[in-house]
């Protein structure tokens, strides 16, 4: 292993341990006769320090020479900071250092890896591996897996399977034009990329599988929308035997598990709104309520002014 823990599990308790570290150079502050180097991975920072009095002269030099996004390894002992920082879970500590590895150097990031980036939206896309690198980007992925890992589970406890449906299929008419895949095996034929699963599911139900679920991807050449574009992930899901009762009881729960477990946030009954309604009172079959903004009835003062 290139490394003993990771940059972001070192504590107090920590100090005299031994360790090995690996990451990436978040930043460095040479002082000439100190050198401090901040060292980062998914879990998190901790400091390096390197100084004239216990490091190595050679060791020194290399570590003034070390720029930002280099890959190292550093072996050494975890010591008490004298400056805290309470911002960092490693902050009570820091490595002093007594051996450097230079993995991987680096060429200067054409923007500064940190959560308030001076990289914009179209560069960060061009340099997405290095986006990718910084907390915001980092935490929605990771936020994206617990999702998907607390979906499969409650999924799962209810009974649903979760089975793979093709990707590669006869074209079938829906709401947005196909993805069109070219055969080479089939001359002049092509396959579609599913707009959603849903033939699958409906065979699937035939066929006597109950309940069935997939957080799969879906295709649609169309125009693109706020909450929309041309590949876009959902949880597909279908039961047999049920009522609307039923349905909506099990994805009422389904969102209370996912709240509590990811956010820690307790629900209790969900509201519920009529098609009629909606309409009615928002003109739209998905409102957002959080703003009321309700429509207003005004026809009795229509039409008692046209009398």
């Amino acid at each position: 292993m290139y490394r003993s823990h990771d940059c972001g599990s070192l504590r107090a308790s920590d100090v005299n341990k031994e360790v090995t570290l690996a990451g990436w150079v978040q930043k460095s502050r040479d002082k000439g006769f100190m050198v401090w180097v901040d060292l980062r991975d998914r879990y998190g920072v901790t400091q390096l320090i390197f100084d004239e009095e216990r490091t190595d002269k050679a060791l020194l030099e290399r570590a003034q020479k070390l720029g930002r996004e280099f890959v190292i390894q550093v072996k050494g002992t975890v010591i008490e900071r004298e400056s805290k920082n309470a911002k960092m879970s490693t902050g009570d500590v820091e490595i002093l250092v007594k051996e450097l590895t230079i993995l991987s150097e680096s060429k200067t990031p054409p923007f500064t890896i940190e959560d308030n980036t001076d990289g914009g939206e179209e560069l960060r896309m061009k340099y997405r591996y290095l986006d990718i690198r910084r907390n915001p980007v980092r935490e929605n992925l990771i936020f994206r897996s617990k999702v998907a890992m607390e979906v499969r589970n409650f999924l799962a406890g209810k009974d649903f399977i979760e089975v793979e449906t093709p990707v590669l299929i006869k074209s079938t008419p829906e709401g947005a034009r196909d993805f069109v895949v070219p055969s080479r095996m089939n001359e002049g034929q092509f396959y579609a990329l599913p707009q959603s699963p849903q033939t699958f599911k409906q065979l699937l139900m035939v066929g006597g599988m109950d309940k069935y679920f997939q957080i799969v991807k879906c295709f649609r050449d169309e125009d693109l929308r706020a909450d929309r574009q041309p590949e876009f992930t959902q949880i597909d899901c279908e039961m047999s035997f049920v009522e609307q009762e039923d349905v909506l009881n099990i994805f009422e729960d389904m969102t209370r598990h996912l709240l509590k477990k990811v956010k820690n946030i307790d629900v209790a009954d969900f509201p519920r709104m009529t098609y009629e309604d909606a309409m009615k009172k928002y003109g739209n079959d998905k409102p957002d309520i959080r703003f009321g903004m309700e429509f207003g009835e005004l026809d009795a003062f229509a039409f008692a002014k046209a009398s």
